[in-house]
C-alpha cells in the first residue's frame, strides 16, 4: 500500500546528524532532528517561560525536592505507555558511567530520581540548586526499549530512535533527505502536517535557490542575501522573521598547548582583531559583536566588560614579551567547519587582521562529521573557530568548570581558573536571582580577562516562512515552536 501526504514541511539540514538519541546527541543537527522525536518533563512556551509537556504538573514539595505528576495519555510511538519508570531510567542511565555525555553534569546535584507510582516521579537533590526545574528540560527515552542495550553509544536505537515526540523518524541516511512522520498519537494532538522533509543542502547558497524556487518552506537567510539578493517576488512568498539569536561564535585556545599558555600571547591576539570590522563585513547590521559567555537580556550579562578596541601596536609589543618576533613569528592552525560559510569567512577576517602584527595563521576547514570525530570532541586543536548556542537559563558549569574538562566534556579548551570554579559552585547554591546575577556577572568578567575565548560576534537569526502557511507564531524563542498548529493548504 502507497502511503500519501496531505501536507509536507519542507526544511533544509546543512550537516548530517550523528546520534539522535538525545541523551549523546551534541551537535546542532543531531539535536535538531531529535527535538522532533523526543519530549522533555518540562518546555518552554513561546514567551521564554516554563510550562508542562510529559508532566501535566509540578511542585516543590520544599527546597530540596521537587515532583512531577506526569500525563497519563502519553504513548511511546511503538505504542508502549509512556510511564514514571521511564524518567527513572533515563536519570539512571544519563548518569550512568556506560555512556559519555556532557550532559551527565546537569544532574550532578540530584540526590534520587524514585517513582512513587506509575504516573508521579519524586526527585531528592542534595542541596539547594538554581536550576532545580531546568535539569528536567532533557529529553526522555523509553525503558523498554534500551534496558536490555549493552552498549548505548554503538546501539541501532541512536539511527532508529523511538520517542514521545509530535514526529517520527520515516528515513534517515548519510548526506540523504530525512523524512519524518506526524504522531498520530501525540499527546497534543496530532500535527497538522503530516510529513516533514529536511533537504540535507550543506551549501547555503545552494538553499537560498531553493527557498527562491520555492522547493523550501522554511529556511534561513544570511545578511548579504536578505540585504542585497531577494527581490519583491521572494517577499511575496515568505514572511521574515529576524531577532537576535541564542548563541555567539568564538575563537578558542587548546591552552595545554604551549603557545598559548602564556596570557600575554592570548592578549595580544584579542587586541590585534578588529571585531568591529568583522561584524560589518559578515552582517551588514545584523548580528553585533560578542562581548563575553552569556548573553545580552539575560541576567548573567555583564554590560561594564566591552570587547577591546584594535591596538596593533601594544599587541606586537605583547608578544615581543613573550618571545615572538619577525625572527621568530607566531604561527598556528585555525580549524573550523566548512559548511558555515560565515565562519569561514570570520576565520579569513581573523587572518588577514593577524597578518599585521607578523602571525602567521593557516587554516583547514572540514565536513562537520569529521570536524566533531577528529578535531572537537578529541579536542586535537590548537585554534578553533566554533560556536555555542544557549539556553535561556545561563550555565557556566559544562563550558567553564575545571571538572568539565574530561571526555565528553564542553569544556574543550581545558580553560582552569580556581576563583571561577569557585564562584560557579557558589551560584548553584544561589536560589536568589538577584545574588545570582553578581555572582554571574563577575564570572562573566573574569573568563574575558582570561582570554580563554576570543570572544567575536553574535548573529541575528533570520528566518523565513511560506506565506500559505497558518498559524505561525514569531516568539522569543524563534517560529518552529508551535510547529504542531501550522497548517499548509
Amino acid at each position: 500500500m502507497i502511503e500519501t501526504f496531505a501536507s509536507t514541511l519542507h526544511l533544509s539540514i546543512s550537516s548530517n546528524p550523528s546520534k539522535l538519541n538525545p541523551l549523546i546527541a551534541t551537535d546542532s543537527a543531531s539535536s535538531q532532528i531529535a527535538d522532533w522525536i523526543f519530549d522533555a518533563l518540562i518546555t518552554y512556551d513561546k514567551d521564554g517561560k516554563i510550562k508542562p509537556a510529559l508532566a501535566k504538573s509540578y511542585e516543590f514539595i520544599d527546597e530540596t525536592t521537587l515532583r512531577f505528576y506526569l500525563r497519563e495519555d502519553v504513548k511511546w510511538s511503538d505504542g508502549k505507555p509512556f510511564t514514571a519508570d521511564d524518567v527513572v531510567f533515563t536519570y539512571n542511565l544519563i548518569t550512568s558511567p556506560t555512556i559519555y555525555t556532557p550532559y551527565t553534569s546537569q544532574f550532578r546535584y540530584v540526590k534520587e530520581v524514585k517513582a512513587l507510582d506509575k504516573y508521579t516521579v519524586e526527585v531528592t537533590y542534595k542541596e539547594p540548586y538554581f536550576k532545580a526545574l531546568e535539569t528536567w528540560f532533557t529529553s526522555i527515552v523509553p525503558k523498554h526499549i534500551l534496558a536490555d542495550e549493552k552498549d548505548i553509544m554503538t546501539s541501532s536505537f541512536n539511527q532508529h530512535p523511538i520517542g514521545t515526540g509530535k514526529y517520527t523518524l520515516k528515513g534517515f541516511e548519510i548526506s540523504k533527505d530525512i523524512i519524518m512522520k506526524a504522531n498520530a498519537d501525540y499527546f497534543e494532538h496530532k500535527p497538522n502536517i503530516d510529513k516533514l522533509v529536511y533537504h540535507f543542502i550543506p551549501d547555503p547558497a545552494t538553499e537560498f535557490l531553493m527557498l527562491k524556487s520555492q522547493k523550501l518552506d522554511v529556511g534561513s537567510l544570511s545578511p548579504l542575501q536578505i540585504e542585497r539578493q531577494l527581490d519583491d517576488d521572494f517577499k511575496t512568498h515568505f514572511n521574515i522573521y529576524e531577532k537576535i539569536s541564542q548563541s555567539y561564535t568564538y575563537m578558542g585556545f587548546n591552552l595545554e598547548n604551549p603557545k598559548f599558555k602564556n596570557p600575554k600571547v592570548r592578549e595580544a591576539l584579542s587586541l590585534a582583531i578588529d571585531r568591529k570590522e568583522m561584524v560589518d563585513i559578515l552582517f551588514f547590521g545584523h548580528g553585533e559583536i560578542c562581548n563575553g559567555p552569556f548573553m545580552p537580556g539575560t541576567f548573567a550579562f555583564n554590560d561594564s566588560v566591552k570587547s577591546p578596541l584594535q591596538d596593533l601596536i601594544k599587541a606586537k609589543a605583547l608578544l615581543k614579551e613573550a618571545g615572538y618576533h619577525d625572527g621568530h613569528p607566531l604561527e598556528f592552525e585555525i580549524v573550523t567547519n566548512s559548511n558555515n560559510k560565515t565562519r569561514v569567512y570570520a576565520t579569513q577576517i581573523i587572518q588577514h587582521q593577524l597578518k599585521k602584527i607578523g602571525v602567521k595563521v593557516t587554516i583547514r576547514t572540514m565536513e562537520w562529521q569529521a570536524f566533531l570525530n577528529m578535531v572537537v570532541t578529541p579536542k586535537k586543536f590548537e585554534v578553533i573557530v566554533l560556536g555555542w548556542s544557549l539556553g535561556l537559563m545561563p550555565d557556566a558549569y559544562s563550558i567553564w568548570h575545571s571538572e568539565s574538562d574530561r571526555k565528553g566534556g564542553f569544556n574543550m579548551g581545558h580553560y582552569h581558573n580556581d576563583a571561577v570554579d569557585v564562584l560557579i559552585k557558589k551560584g548553584e547554591k544561589t536560589v536568589d536571582r538577584e545574588k545570582l546575577g553578581e555572582i554571574y556577572r563577575e564570572i562573566f568578567a573574569l573568563i574575558v580577562q582570561d582570554n580563554p575565548y576570543l570572544f567575536l560576534y553574535i548573529p541575528n537569526s533570520i528566518t523565513v516562512v511560506n506565506k500559505d502557511i497558518k498559524n505561525v507564531s514569531p516568539s522569543m524563542i524563534g517560529v518552529m515552536h508551535n510547529v504542531v498548529d501550522w497548517i499548509k493548504p
